[in-house]
């Protein structure tokens, strides 16, 4: 089964880490691709510009309308993901746990329920 392990980024959080942290989260994604991807479960993974980089399109009443920023106002944004491929849902959160940002933020596991591959 796929999941989505979706990381949530609270800017105010992140920005009260020391260097030293931030290097710890970084060398612990190296580490958490290259165990993943040696187990075979790594299928993708995307780290996402930040929300003030977004935009939002809508179509109401046939007209389309395009905003800058995020499609709400939050403390936490989506950071990023990986996709990965395991045996069960409890395989899939033990994966998110391996995540270095699950020690400040959160890292929600979603499973897939259709996908298409380009």
């Amino acid at each position: 089964m796929k999941y989505l392990l979706l990381i949530h980024m609270n800017p105010d959080v992140w920005s009260t880490l020391t260097q030293a942290d931030v290097d710890e989260v970084m060398a612990g994604h190296e580490r958490f691709i290259k165990t993943i991807t040696e187990s075979g479960e790594m299928l993708s993974t995307h780290a996402l510009a930040e929300p003030k980089e977004s935009a939002v399109v809508r179509i109401r009443g046939g007209a389309e309308t395009v905003t800058d920023g995020p499609y709400v106002e939050a403390k936490e944004f989506m950071a990023g993901f990986y996709l990965v491929e395991c045996e069960s849902k409890e395989r899939a959160t033990e994966l998110a746990a391996m995540i270095p940002d699950a020690k400040w933020n959160a890292i929600e596991v979603r499973p897939i329920v259709y996908s298409q591959d380009a």
